[in-house]
């Protein structure tokens, strides 16, 4: 059957494009900058040049309006709040001296002053900068980086479309500023905000921007009427302009929901919804709306997360079933493509066969454009294009890759008892006391060290053939045993081995398990800098034999302190990782948490009296629907508790979180049943360890006094006033000492002198603790 074609042609568009270029050259030039390499005008230039590709491919392929305003030198939510002028006071001043310094100081801090808190965006592993604002808050516009890159977009001959943080989703991110009361709400300053987007909306229509695209991805959370009232206000003040570019309202990550209707009667000029799996519902919601007359519908049916083909025939049906609801029907991405990898055609060492179930960024681009004009011609303008997506499809459903027998007995054999452990807390901690013989508050990191550029060098010694694996092997050997000797100088309590053997926490452990696939260049903005390189899991896991006892097992033989082992839990490596879609995740992760189970038994087995199972994606994977959360955390704790209860009750069990909201997952956090957690807390001052007292939390905790994401080295009396708050929400007895996450990003003169302090710190307070604290 061929496919009615629409009344108007179909376009091809995108939300935004991975930023970093195809050899992360973005990542090189602003590193290169703050290391006085790369001075200012090459580092714009570079920025420019990764534009200009960037929309030239957008062009070639196909796509008829380009997103402009999206790139950034390090998060688009920070540069929203210089758009708006709500740059915080401590800041100011490095601002007004030199704007682009400025910009990274909030981002990073400075020696003397704190940078911008960093959390997880929406349920993603990309992080944004948090706005910071209170009721003096005075916004001012300024547009000239949104104006600007639409210029230079319009100068090269494209249709451009400036892309915005939209202003509900903005306020709905930010939180009181520092000195600001715990329930101040942003959102009361909408109507102060409003004036400053119909500015830059004028400023952008004055430039000759035709339409302007404002992100709302916070209207898929569950909204309050207050909230959504807000929300209408918003689009009708700004819809109602007398003279501004044409209104796109994007939204995305999940069903609209409530906010469908809202933004349906308000008179902006179109929507963009997410009509993957994510967005299951838009579609029934959308009709039973009465769709969108006189207005443009774009319809995200093309996964802008994952890495998966798209089904080409099951899209078509959607699209198709979405003509008859809106004036124009154009085709898109879910959201983003910031979330995957630039190109698969980059990657050589894949089978072939499986790389063409793999569609990356510019796959994914060439997927829309196929898409519309199927939409806009009829199925039988792209027969080809159809027949080759149904093999692969076929191929990969097909392949003994996806279903391993043995795999599927295992976990089908699993019982309740299998994830509980053998006594409860009050009796393990006793045994763990005595084994371990710790003092109050006692100190640790939570896991890597620096990775130097000798290490890096010896890495890729080694896959070059200049050295061979013996070689190799003494590098690590020394790196272990220099880290394990400074942390005995400094005085930890419980040290690491320092990971120099790891590429990455979720990496290393995909390349020796059964059903993952490497990539060497699906690098993904974590946060400014920080890009990761997700393995694809792609088929049934299993462990063929232990990951990391040998390594561990060396590195407690130079010390008589305990030296923990380092694992990555199993939701993480599911949520970094581009995670198959042709089963439950529940079911995936139940395997991942049986692979873990061998390794933390054969840790155990070899010595090991603390272990350590990193889950900092428990959060970030959170569903963004509380409606959708029980069924989720049953799952994520249960494969925890899967992977960890094996062991002897002397043995000590931690997990560690970092940069997410905490506040509704406190009780999935009881769940786990982990001895000792460790969380990010100094960016948000002490506010975890406020929620995990409110919550009762019995067991051990150590939130962080040490913010590892920025370069500045805090003082003693800085980790010391931290850990007072700490010890204010939790008992000593039950308090560690530690930083906010790994130390893998930072340099060692920073690592030795912050982590000296941490432990004077608590030497500190230790010292002014009663006696009776023990």
């Amino acid at each position: 059957m061929t496919a009615k074609p629409a009344a108007a042609a179909a376009r091809a568009t995108v939300y935004g494009y991975p930023r970093q270029g195809p050899n992360r050259e973005l990542k090189k030039a602003i590193e290169g900058y703050w290391k006085g390499r790369v001075d200012a005008a090459a580092l714009r230039e570079t920025a420019a040049e990764l534009r200009r590709g960037a929309w030239q491919q957008l062009a070639e392929a196909g796509v008829h309006d380009v997103p402009t305003g999206d790139f950034s030198y390090y998060d688009h939510v920070l540069d929203t709040s210089v758009m708006v002028g709500a740059v915080p006071g401590r800041h100011r001043a490095a601002v007004d001296a030199d704007a682009l310094d400025g910009y990274f100081a909030m981002a990073r801090g400075t020696q003397d002053v704190a940078p911008l808190e960093m959390t997880k965006w929406f349920d993603t592993n990309y992080h944004y900068l948090v706005p910071e604002l209170g009721p003096d808050t005075v916004f001012t516009a300024d547009s000239a980086k949104q104006v600007a890159e639409f210029k230079e977009a319009l100068a090269l001959g494209h249709t451009p479309r400036p892309v915005l943080v939209g202003p509900i989703t903005y306020l709905l991110l930010a939180k009181p500023a520092p000195g600001v009361a715990a329930d101040f709400e942003p959102l009361t300053l909408l109507d102060r905000l409003l004036p400053v987007y119909a500015e830059v909306l004028a400023d952008l229509r004055a430039a000759g921007a035709a339409w302007v695209q404002l992100d709302e991805p916070a209207l898929v959370q569950d909204r309050t009427p207050a909230e959504l009232n807000a929300a209408a206000r918003a689009y009708r003040e700004l819809g109602g302009l007398a003279d501004r570019p044409r209104l796109l309202v994007a939204s995305y990550f999940g069903r609209l929901g409530e906010a469908l209707t809202v933004l349906a009667k308000a008179p902006v000029d179109g929507l963009a919804l997410d009509f993957t799996e994510s967005g299951a519902g838009n579609l029934d919601d959308l009709a039973a709306a009465g769709g969108l007359p006189g207005k443009r519908l774009v319809a995200g049916v093309v996964n802008g997360r994952n890495i998966w083909i798209n089904d080409y025939e099951k899209s078509l049906a959607t699209l198709g079933t979405l003509l008859g609801l809106a004036d124009r029907v154009d085709v898109s991405a879910s959201c983003s493509l910031l979330h995957v990898p630039l190109d698969a055609g980059a990657e050589r060492d894949i089978d072939p066969q499986i790389a063409r179930w793999l569609a990356f960024a510019r796959q994914k681009t060439e997927e829309i454009v196929v898409l519309a004009r199927g939409l806009s011609g009829g199925t039988d303008t792209i027969a080809a294009e159809l027949a080759a997506n149904r093999a692969d499809l076929a191929s990969r459903a097909g392949a003994a890759l996806t279903r391993d027998p043995a795999v599927r007995a295992r976990t089908a054999a699993v019982t309740d008892a299998d994830g509980r452990r053998s006594q409860p807390y009050t009796e393990r901690s006793a045994a763990q006391r005595a084994h371990l013989g710790l003092p109050l508050l006692p100190t640790t990191t939570i896991g890597s060290f620096p990775q130097t550029t000798e290490l890096r060098t010896a890495r890729a010694d080694l896959r070059a053939g200049r050295i061979d694996e013996a070689g190799y092997e003494e590098r690590i050997k020394d790196e272990i045993r220099e880290v394990l000797s400074f942390q005995e100088k400094a005085g930890l309590d419980v040290l690491v081995h320092g990971e120099p053997e790891r590429n990455d926490m979720v990496q290393y452990f995909a390349e020796q398990l059964t059903g993952y696939l490497a990539t060497q260049h699906g690098w993904v903005q974590s946060y400014g800098t920080r890009y990761v390189r997700p393995p694809v899991l792609a088929g049934d896991i299993s462990r063929p034999e232990p990951m990391t006892v040998r390594w561990t097992t060396y590195a407690q033989s130079l010390t008589a302190r305990p030296v923990k082992g380092m694992l990555t839990g199993p939701v993480t490596m599911l949520a970094w990782s581009f995670v198959r879609d042709d089963q439950p995740l529940g079911d995936t992760a139940r395997q991942v948490a049986l692979a873990l189970r061998d390794e933390v038994n054969d840790l155990e087995a070899s010595g090991t009296s603390v272990i350590q199972v990193d889950e900092p994606a428990l959060r970030e994977t959170l569903p963004l629907r509380a409606a959708e959360h029980a069924a989720y955390l049953e799952w994520a704790t249960e494969s925890f508790r899967l992977a960890t209860s094996g062991v002897r009750p002397d043995t000590q069990i931690h997990t560690h979180m970092c940069y997410a909201e905490f506040g509704d997952i406190v009780q999935a956090i009881d769940d786990l049943d982990a001895d000792v957690i460790s969380l990010e807390a100094a960016r948000s001052h002490m506010q975890v360890a406020r929620e995990l007292a409110a919550h009762g939390y019995p067991r051990e905790a150590g939130p962080g006094v040490y913010d590892i994401h920025s370069p500045r080295i805090p003082s003693t009396e800085e980790a010391a006033t931290l850990l007072r708050r700490g010890l204010e929400a939790i008992p000593a007895s039950r308090l560690w000492v530690n930083p906010d996450c790994g130390l893998k990003t930072r340099g060692w003169p920073e690592t030795r002198a912050s982590l000296e302090h941490l432990v004077a710190a608590a030497r500190e307070i230790r010292a002014e603790l009663p006696t009776e604290a023990a």
